[in-house]
């Protein structure tokens, strides 16, 4: 696991932007995972930056959805298919052909979620799956003591993650549903590449224990260490409790320029 301690979220916004260019330059119609809430907008806003000063042509690239509310029709402004149509597919220039993801109003929601994880095998793989995490380290909607070997299913949404939502549903929790799709831990682990960014000092004791923690279920996002080239990238707030921290820096410093992120 690389960490890359970043001076606030524009510049690992910026710093993996740039690994997604580097990515398209040399496979053109890569996969790319994506994550929905507000800690990956600077790095679709300076991908979309890239794309329209011509730095990288994104015109084959391909985008597949990390997870997906059950029961909204995928139209509604809120799924998640919408929110990564409005802010990564169409800031891309891409159309809805190039975007896959699980169909949360499916009648066999099993199935459903069945189908999705057979889909992104089928499609080669992910490339390179971008990531959040939460504050208790859940990845995805993989809440804590998920199998580190699941695969795309169904999850119930805690009382507090339906609280939470609620401000994207007119703060009415009653439209907040209970159910979600998610690629699960071992899905996610089949990526190429995952990476995460994590920003704000609320992530910094979840960012700690997935780093330097054991792997553990209490702490999904902790599985990340299994992985033979994950990359973390933390703002300074959200490195406040790594032990290793100047390590950290030091070794990302000294690292050569032809080996990317």
């Amino acid at each position: 696991m690389e960490v890359v301690i970043v001076p606030d979220a524009t510049a690992g916004g910026e710093l993996i932007a740039e690994a997604i260019a580097a990515l398209l330059r040399r496979k053109p119609d890569a996969l790319l995972g994506v994550a929905t809430g507000s800690t990956p907008l600077p790095i679709y806003r300076a991908l979309a930056s890239k794309v329209a000063s011509g730095a990288v042509d994104a015109s084959r690239a391909r985008i597949c959805q990390l997870d997906e509310y059950v029961g909204l029709p995928a139209g509604h402004p809120e799924s998640y298919r919408s929110v990564v149509l409005r802010e990564v597919v169409e800031p891309l220039g891409l159309s809805e052909a190039s975007f896959m993801g699980p169909d949360g109003s499916a009648e066999d929601v099993q199935a459903a979620c069945e189908a999705y994880d057979r889909a992104l095998a089928e499609a080669g793989g992910v490339d390179l799956q971008l990531l959040g995490i939460g504050t208790d380290g859940h990845i995805g909607f993989n809440e804590p003591c998920s199998s580190l070997a699941s695969r795309t299913r169904i999850k119930t949404l805690t009382e507090q993650t339906r609280v939470d939502n609620a401000r994207f549903f007119d703060d009415d929790i009653e439209q907040v549903p209970h159910h979600v799709i998610t690629q699960g831990i071992g899905t996610i682990l089949d990526a190429r590449h995952p990476i995460l960014l994590a920003t704000g000092e609320g992530k910094a004791e979840a960012v700690a224990q997935t780093v330097e923690g054991p792997v553990a279920s209490i702490v999904p996002a902790s599985a990340l260490q299994l992985h033979p080239h994950a990359t973390v990238v933390v703002d300074e707030a959200a490195a406040s409790k790594l032990k290793l921290a100047d390590y950290f820096r030091a070794t990302y410093a000294a690292k050569p320029g032809w080996q990317g992120l």
